[in-house]
């Protein structure tokens, strides 16, 4: 229970139930769709879906700052690819965070005279481009890491048969691929974590941007998921992938 309490007191883990909670709407929507006997539980559904939304748009309002700051720090990592990926991330998700702020303002009646259907489309750009230097940077620690295991493998072999097997003449088939790929990740579960996570995410701006048109059922499912994945790094902070 103390563990929960912490957890809802943070404003990421509200907006990540909120979020959850989202989803699940738009996925029970999507479900019920042709429940005729059902549709005052989707008015329901409808109605909780746009009031989570709004109270999302809510605790984001600082969330500017705080993906600036991030990109500083991310300026000063070592690695070129890290630095580059996370920092990009970072300045987009700034820029997404401002077309939310200014959604919410034209929402709340702050602002009247703007084209909310073009502030939409700008920040699911904006979300796009920072989901997919995120999977970059994923790619290419889990690229990292399989090379590490790659020449853990070739060293363990050197000491079996007392010969070595050249790295570059090394060309897995499939399978010996995904078995370097799963016994690679097996030890790693924030990068799983995380990747999953990321591409469950891409999917919702694909789809709002028309890249790659699913539907309302596909994009609550992988909302979903990506929100109880979110919960759980926020809630175990080793699971959650650093830098």
């Amino acid at each position: 229970m103390e563990h929960f309490i912490k957890f809802t007191n943070q404003s990421q883990g509200r907006d990540r139930i909120f979020r959850a909670t989202q989803y699940t709407c738009v996925f029970l929507r999507y479900l019920l769709r042709n429940d005729s006997a059902r549709e005052e539980a989707v008015k329901k559904l409808q109605g909780l879906e746009s009031s989570m939304s709004s109270g999302r748009k809510l605790f984001r309002l600082g969330n500017t700052v705080n993906s600036l700051d991030a990109a500083k720090r991310t300026l000063r990592l070592s690695d070129p690819v890290l630095r580059f990926c996370l920092t990009v991330s970072n300045l987009n998700r700034a820029l997404y965070f401002i077309c939310d702020n200014v959604l919410w303002a034209r929402n709340v009646g702050l602002l009247r005279d703007l084209d909310k259907e073009r502030w939409r489309l700008n920040a699911s750009r904006y979300y796009y481009f920072a989901l997919v230097m995120s999977l970059t940077r994923d790619a290419y620690v889990i690229a990292q890491i399989m090379v590490q295991r790659a020449r853990h493998r070739q060293k363990a072999g050197q000491q079996m048969d007392g010969h070595a097997a050249g790295a570059s003449h090394f060309l897995p088939k499939v399978d010996a691929f995904l078995s370097l790929l799963f016994e690679s990740l097996r030890n790693h579960p924030p990068v799983v974590l995380d990747t999953v996570k990321n591409v469950c995410d891409l999917l919702i701006p694909l789809d709002r941007l028309g890249i790659y048109q699913t539907n309302s059922g596909v994009v609550g499912f992988c909302g979903l998921l990506s929100s109880l994945l979110g919960v759980l790094s926020l809630a175990r902070p080793s699971l959650k992938m650093a830098p």
